[in-house]
């Protein structure tokens, strides 16, 4: 679809068009990372933007984030107000041709901006770059929009996409959104089975 290809979310950026952008991290997931003690766990934000999720971990001293985003503007402005972010940990970079292993990573606002026909894809992607017992942690819209980006869905529909690979899927409406968005978002958490040991 030619209003999801690079240029597209490169103007998005340039005219200043992020309605999707919070200007901070949003509740639920600063909830969830507040509960998080081992700061060393491997955390990619795949579709970062402005990556606010990333600069309040890396602000409570979390050590190994990494932030993804397909084109370099929301990228650029990341490093630029968190100078010492590390240069390693910067990945423009398609999500789908992504390469690494973490231990969780982050949803907020990738999946609904994806054309729906790639969402298996999506599904596929995070199973092969989460570790044995990784978890997807993150938002997701339960409501249908006039065209997109942003794409939304539903509970069931999101349920059995992701049930397709993973065992273990919670998904619930999330009582602590904000304002603007309350009774339309899913928080979800999926992870990844353990490696099962071989008899030698």
């Amino acid at each position: 679809m030619e209003n999801l290809s690079p240029e597209f979310w490169s103007d998005r950026y340039q005219t200043l068009n992020t309605g999707w952008d919070l200007g901070t991290i949003s509740p639920p997931i600063k909830e969830y990372i507040d509960q998080l003690e081992d700061k060393s766990i491997r955390i990619l934000i795949p579709g970062c933007g402005n990556a606010n999720e990333a600069e309040y971990l890396y602000e409570l001293g979390f050590t190994n984030v990494h932030v993804l985003d397909f084109v370099k503007e929301p990228l650029a402005d990341f490093k630029n107000r968190v100078k010492d972010f590390p240069e390693a940990h910067l990945h423009q970079d398609d999500f789908f041709e992504h390469v690494g292993q973490y231990d969780l990573i982050l949803e907020q606002t990738l999946f609904c901006a994806i054309d729906p026909s790639l969402r298996q894809d999506y599904v596929a992607t995070v199973n092969r770059l989460l570790t044995p017992k990784g978890k997807l942690v993150g938002l997701l819209f339960n409501r249908l929009f006039e065209g997109g980006p942003p794409f939304g869905g539903n509970l069931n529909e999101y349920q059995t996409q992701f049930s397709k690979v993973f065992k273990c899927v919670k998904m619930g409406s999330c009582y602590n959104s904000i304002e603007p968005r309350l009774g339309s978002e899913l928080f979800i958490q999926i992870q990844k089975e353990a490696v099962r040991g071989s008899l030698t």
